[in-house]
């Protein structure tokens, strides 16, 4: 008989959800990649959409003066851009990779969906 190969377990001791030691084989790879590169290529988009908007969103819509509608997506820009420090310090510190980005994105649903 032909005997099958020893499965081999990630390294870096990783765990599935229900904390049993995760096959190399069968994990990540296309899978993840793709649904990672889906989400951020949707994510890029909407984030130059609504930049590029902005300005003339605040001004005609909101009445606001120019500088200070620059100002805001100005703001609001840096806001989007040091979010992910914060992201970071969370995932490293207290919930890990997985469940910071779980959360970040259904706070992100929630929110962009009212």
């Amino acid at each position: 008989s032909l005997a099958r190969p020893p499965m081999e377990f990630t390294k870096d001791g990783s765990v599935d959800l229900r904390g049993q030691p995760i096959i190399a084989s069968r994990t990540g790879r296309w899978k993840a990649c793709s649904f990672l590169l889906g989400y951020e290529a949707f994510e890029r988009m909407a984030f130059y959409g609504v930049a590029s908007n902005l300005v003339v969103y605040l001004t005609t819509q909101m009445r606001q003066e120019t500088v200070s509608s620059v100002r805001s997506v100005n703001n609001w820009t840096g806001a989007v851009w040091m979010t992910p420090i914060a992201g970071a310090y969370v995932a490293d510190a207290f919930l890990g990779r997985f469940w910071t980005f779980t959360g970040a994105s259904l706070i992100y649903l929630v929110v962009s969906t009212q």
